[in-house]
């Protein structure tokens, strides 16, 4: 019993991270979010930095190994790998990203012996971010998913997104668990942690009520196109001309809209293989019926060059290629060893170049629109740098790859908060769903079923103006908090005695 007790938050630590799992969609308890992280600032302030760190990890084991076990189903299913193998690769990367809550958890168990309250605070709120931000921005191009914000857009706290974006909801989650923990291990402390806590969480009620960015002109009518296509079938050469057909159908439907967008790769072939026969002649009719079509499909560029990209047919024809590219998905980080392994095990998988940094927006419905490219609208800041001459959001997406699993939905969640912390409308056309309509608020308004052959229609209102957000990114707003912690560490000493203030030193 003894062993027992003191390996407890051992043995608690996977359950908490599964437990935070379920505050993302498709489950959406968005209130576990600040339990889940109340406890794991217990195990951080009640063992010592390298206890606290193994903790960390199986927190992480928890939490990844409950939120992105899909990606077995990529990598087994569609990716064609023995179930060993993909299950073998599927717990490395499960292992991989559990370093991360283990860095968390061994820089906070620091900061709880430090003195000042609110130092320690606004020092861990700060240090979980910013763990995110290295996870979200710097290893392997970067992996966003399952940041805590995304599980708070259904909370007051989702009104800070057009102010701060994902990683000052981050901030703000995170340091109302430390207040809560903070009230839970000082009497003294509650009351003022409580209304503390009553601002926060008004004032991001409050900030829900603001609307950032306004209409102009008229509305559009867009259709969404989702073709279901099985993705074992979509490159076979004997069934392309029948996918092509089906998008071509399903678009002479909806000639009384103003735009049409098709999913991501929904062209399976090469723009110079499609262009003459089937393109050119779509754009005619296109241009004829005053109606703009978004398509997807891969283009070629010097050499070997090939890119993930999207076209506008109809009155403009224009291309944009994809910038940020999925890691192992659409490109090989870490050769030469993961060429080595992954031919080993026989998967296939692509080899595209990252388009410019800077391209010109697409324009539909006589309107610029900001695209993103499947994984690409997990990065809030490569949206709204891109936002202030866009009038709406386009993302175009493929999650075919992850089966009926939680992946789609976790996916439309993060589209939901770049609409939201834009103040854009956004239009999400996927293979096999989710294809939805998102409001500027970040909710859906309007979204069709998984593995269904459908079309999705609605209206949307071209917007101008930017949120504080759009205004600021990430940085500054990095900059803001850590500004923030250096003065709440700056008044923690001046109130120490002096010897106290050399043991800082």
């Amino acid at each position: 019993m003894t062993i027992l007790l003191q390996w407890k938050w051992q043995i608690l630590a996977p359950l908490l991270g599964f437990l935070l799992t379920l505050t993302f969609a498709p489950y959406n308890f968005s209130y576990f979010a600040p339990i889940a992280l109340v406890f794991f600032y217990s195990f951080c302030a009640l063992q010592t930095p390298n206890r606290a760190a193994v903790s960390g990890y199986l927190f992480g084991l928890g939490l990844f190994g409950s939120g992105i076990w899909w990606v077995y189903v990529s990598i087994h299913d569609f990716g064609g790998a023995e179930p060993f193998f993909a299950g073998f690769l599927t717990f490395l990367l499960v292992a991989l990203w559990a370093f991360f809550p283990a860095l968390t958890a061994f820089l906070s168990a620091k900061v709880f012996v430090l003195a000042g309250v609110w130092f320690r605070i606004l020092a861990l709120g700060l240090v979980w971010v910013a763990v995110e931000y290295l996870r979200g921005y710097w290893l392997l191009n970067g992996f966003p998913w399952l940041q805590i914000a995304y599980s708070q857009l259904n909370t007051p706290l989702a009104g800070y997104a057009p102010v701060l974006g994902v990683y000052g909801v981050g901030f703000l989650l995170a340091v109302s668990a430390c207040i809560l923990f903070e009230c839970w291990r000082q009497h003294g402390f509650r009351l003022l942690g409580i209304l503390i806590l009553s601002v926060i969480w008004g004032a991001g009620w409050g900030l829900q009520q603001v609307q950032w960015t306004h209409a102009i002109g008229e509305p559009i009518t867009v259709t969404l196109i989702q073709g279901n296509i099985d993705q074992d079938q979509k490159w076979q050469d004997n069934q392309k001309r029948r996918t092509l057909a089906l998008y071509r159908d399903l678009t002479e439907q909806h000639w009384d809209s103003n735009v049409i967008i098709w999913p991501e790769t929904s062209v399976p072939a090469f723009l110079s293989e499609v262009k003459t026969y089937f393109l050119d002649p779509l754009s005619a009719q296109a241009r004829q019926h005053g109606v703009d079509i978004v398509v997807s499909l891969p283009t070629e560029g010097v050499g070997r060059d090939y890119f993930n990209s999207v076209m506008t047919l109809g009155h403009t024809e224009a291309l944009y290629q994809k910038q940020h590219l999925l890691p192992f998905g659409e490109y090989l980080p870490l050769q030469p060893v993961s060429g080595w392994v992954l031919d080993q095990l026989n998967i296939p998988l692509g080899s595209f170049t990252a388009g410019a940094a800077l391209q010109p927006l697409l324009k539909a419905g006589g309107y610029a629109f900001v695209t993103t490219i499947c994984y690409e609208d997990a990065f809030g800041e490569l949206v709204a740098q891109q936002v202030e001459q866009a009038a709406y959001l386009v993302n175009v997406t493929n999650d075919a790859w992850f089966g009926d699993t939680s992946e789609p939905y976790q996916h439309m969640q993060l589209a939901q908060m770049r609409a939201l912390e834009t103040g854009r409308y956004l239009v999400r056309a996927t293979n096999t769903g989710l294809t939805g309509f998102v409001l500027p608020n970040g909710q859906i308004s309007k979204q069709a079923p998984l593995f269904e052959t459908t079309t999705l229609t609605d209206t949307i209102m071209p917007m101008a103006g930017l949120t504080p957000y759009a205004r600021m990114g990430d940085k500054i707003v990095f900059a803001g908090l850590s500004v923030m912690v250096i003065f709440a560490f700056a008044v923690s000493i001046t109130r120490q005695n002096p010897a106290a203030r050399k043991s800082w030193f």
